[in-house]
């Protein structure tokens, strides 16, 4: 058994990737939503050519925790999408961060978080966004201790599901 890595995704990562978010969404999120919203969600969100598509974007980067081969988590980052009236063009967010639930709790989150801070941060100081589900306060906790503060909120839409998410963001 080797030990876990944390890889830079490549497109040929991109059916590995686009299986492993849709898993990592159900597996943390799924008991919230009517399996046909769910499956149209996942359908979109994780498809092989949207993941294609950002493994491909030179503004985005995706790493996967990888043991013995496979894939058991990943981060994704990129340019601020979130809608808040202070995001500005150059402001940077954690778009994902997921493990499988046998690697959560194990310090493999927090390695994530800092490879991926690293790398939004990789020219020099700037605000860092991320959204979070009004109702998961462990990962609302974790954020906060990378500096992340509650700035405003939104709906995030799972179908007709419409979630509370909160807004964080991280002065430079």
């Amino acid at each position: 058994m080797s030990a876990p890595v944390i890889r830079r995704a490549t497109v040929e990562d991109a059916a590995a990737l686009s299986t492993l978010a849709a898993r990592t969404f159900t597996e943390t999120f799924g008991h919230l939503y009517p399996p046909e919203d769910l499956r149209t969600f996942l359908d979109e969100a994780y498809a092989l050519e949207r993941q294609r598509t950002i493994l491909a974007h030179p503004d985005y980067a995706v790493w996967l925790l990888e043991h013995d081969g496979a894939a058991v988590g990943h981060a994704a980052a990129g340019p601020c999408g979130l809608p808040h009236p202070a995001v500005r063009p150059g402001d940077g967010e954690l778009k994902r961060l997921y493990l499988l639930a046998p690697w959560q709790a194990g310090g493999w989150g927090g390695r994530m978080m800092r490879t991926a801070l690293d790398w939004l941060l990789r020219g020099g100081p700037r605000p860092l966004w991320v959204g979070v589900w009004s109702e998961n306060p462990g990962a609302q906790r974790f954020y906060a201790r990378y500096g992340f503060e509650r700035v405003g909120d939104y709906r995030f839409p799972v179908g007709r599901v419409q979630d509370l998410e909160y807004i964080l963001r991280r002065e430079p």
